[in-house]
């Protein structure tokens, strides 16, 4: 295989095609991002690429993946890319490791039990009413638009209440959606390039400082006036240390709270704008969950206890979620070490990208083709265990997994119980990258079901 060298007993990694002297494969990266990193599976089970001179040795077998993030994870800390988001994420959970992210989960957990989920999943149903019911029939939306909307305002809701709350939910709709589009870039190239005086970095260095500030003075708020409210933020403000007894500090509930919101807003917004986007394209599958939303929750509003109840909506729900998958997360090795026979040293980047592996025919059937049976218990091809991974996996998997797909199934199910949306003609949607890929546009028409 071109690029292998014997190093001892174990070798060193494949360089994927295509390098440049100093300038590595950043050319390959800015034109084709995608197409890059699905092409890496080619060469290796492990493969090395440049952006610059800053080496990565990337992981495209589902085994490799789970012995860092789960069988080996103590040996791997967090890596580059959540490296620089610390200035947007400061000490949260998105960026710690070791005992201080061990404590901070502990803290945040029971935010997350499924009775608070419970109680988010109205708030959820009230946004997405409140989306479903703006659209005129034969009006043209933009879906991009109406899910990142849907998904602000439901994990806004989650995180604050009252009047007190209002100047930070309307930073966050303003704030959040630049912070989303400039954090890839941001997160892989080299940080010397932050100091430019270039529009993208004016953009996101100033909305990142407005929502910190601006959370930081909801904080206050919140204690000073002690006053009992339900929501997310009272709940990280009253939590304690089970082993000293501490609270948090105002800093690291704030570093908590935008963690979550990112979190909540992100993956939810996207993956419900390309759930449309499959639907539109697949007007068999369409028919088939509103079937099933139609018998499970008819033309009441959604309810908690549907969820679970909404079995091909769920598989749509996964289905797309495989298709449209984070591109890249990174680990940092804190040891040598060897991995499928490739010598690893001590602080070596590693990365792997869900996006790369939810596509390769290794591990699914027809990999390109939106198949929503492929996730169903009596399926004869299912998914190869760790082979599936959105959400990461171990002990640095996402905190609020369960509130996503609680957010993503109630907008779904509630909005196909009184609409078809069809694509608008002659328009083409396009993949563009971030963390995870967003449709370049996609407008949509309603049409009434009832």
């Amino acid at each position: 295989m071109a690029g292998l060298e014997v190093s001892g007993s174990a070798i060193q990694a494949p360089v994927a095609p295509g390098r440049i002297p100093l300038l590595g494969h950043v050319p390959r990266l800015m034109r084709e991002p995608i197409a890059f990193l699905e092409s890496l599976r080619d060469h290796g089970e492990v493969v090395r690429l440049d952006i610059g001179t800053w080496p990565v040795l990337v992981l495209t077998s589902p085994e490799h993946v789970h012995t860092v993030l789960v069988e080996q994870a103590q040996k791997f800390g967090r890596g580059r890319i959540f490296d620089r988001l610390r200035p947007m994420f400061g000490n949260g959970i998105v960026t710690t490791d070791g005992d201080f992210h061990r404590k901070q989960r502990r803290m945040i957990q029971p935010a997350f039990h499924r009775n608070h989920i419970t109680e988010y999943t109205e708030a959820m149903v009230r946004q997405a009413e409140a989306m479903s019911s703006s659209w005129t029939p034969g009006v043209e939306i933009s879906m991009v638009n109406e899910t990142r909307r849907y998904a602000l305002s439901s994990v806004a809701e989650m995180i604050f209440s009252g009047d007190l709350s209002r100047p930070a939910v309307a930073e966050v709709h303003r704030s959040l959606p630049i912070v989303l589009e400039g954090m890839l870039l941001r997160a892989v190239m080299p940080k010397s390039l932050d100091r430019l005086p270039i529009p993208l970095n004016r953009r996101f260095d100033t909305a990142a400082a407005r929502l910190r500030s601006i959370i930081d003075e909801v904080i206050a708020q919140y204690r000073s006036t002690e006053e009992d409210r339900p929501d997310l933020l009272s709940l990280l403000l009253a939590g304690v240390d089970a082993d000293t007894g501490a609270p948090m500090s105002p800093e690291q509930v704030r570093d908590e709270v935008i963690a979550i919101m990112f979190a909540g807003t992100e993956t939810p917004a996207t993956t419900l704008a390309w759930i449309f986007h499959e639907l539109g394209r697949h007007p068999e599958v369409e028919k088939r969950l509103h079937a099933e939303v139609d018998a499970v929750v008819g033309t009441r509003p959604v309810r908690p206890e549907d969820l679970s109840r909404l079995t091909y909506t769920n598989h749509v729900f996964q289905e797309a979620l495989r298709l449209h998958s984070p591109l890249l997360f990174t680990r940092r090795a804190l040891a040598p070490l060897t991995l499928g026979g490739v010598s690893i040293r001590e602080g070596a980047e590693l990365a792997y990208s869900p996006y790369a592996l939810h596509r390769d025919p290794a591990l699914f059937r027809d990999p390109a083709v939106f198949d929503p049976d492929r996730w169903a218990e009596e399926a004869a091809e299912r998914p190869r265990p760790h082979s599936f991974v959105p959400f990461g996996a171990g002990q640095h998997k996402c905190i609020g997994d369960q509130f996503a797909v609680a957010e993503i199934v109630t907008a779904l199910a509630t909005v196909a119980s009184r609409w078809h949306l069809r694509p608008v003609p002659e328009v083409t949607v396009r993949e563009v990258p971030a963390g995870i890929p967003q449709p370049s546009e996609l407008p949509m028409i309603p049409v009434a079901r009832h």
